[in-house]
């Protein structure tokens, strides 16, 4: 069994049970920035999926399926944006505090979002073939 403690001096203390040895960890920076280039991934996907959403808006603008297709692709691109946010500050703070960050439904939403509007692309290319 391992105990975390968070002491006075702000280090994390681990302390196995049944030993009596404690040693204390500092939060490594590392892991600060892997959360930052994280982040970056996350804003990364959104503005991809915003970019292609104003193109799809754009030159499919005489099929109404097209153009909400388009329009929905720039509005999921800033939920992820929102998405990925929200996850680097939990990240953030779980490393701060010595723990592991909880887990969230913000990447299986992305990919139900990202599957929805390839599905409707799909659809609308059915549709225009007959």
């Amino acid at each position: 069994m391992i105990l975390l403690l968070l002491n006075t001096q702000k280090f994390l203390v681990i302390k196995w049970a049944g030993m009596k040895k404690q040693e204390k960890l500092d939060v490594d920076v590392r892991f600060l920035l892997a959360n930052e280039r994280t982040l970056l991934a996350w804003i990364r996907t959104a503005l991809t999926m915003q970019a292609g959403g104003v193109a799809l808006a754009h030159f499919v603008s005489d099929s109404l399926l097209g153009f909400a297709t388009g329009v929905s692709a720039v509005i999921a691109g800033a939920v992820i944006a929102v998405i990925g946010y929200r996850r680097f500050r939990a990240a953030d703070k779980a490393i701060r505090a010595g723990r592991l960050p909880h887990l969230d439904k913000g990447p299986a939403f992305e990919v139900a979002l990202i599957v929805m509007i390839a599905v409707v692309l799909a659809l609308a290319q059915v549709q225009d073939m007959f």
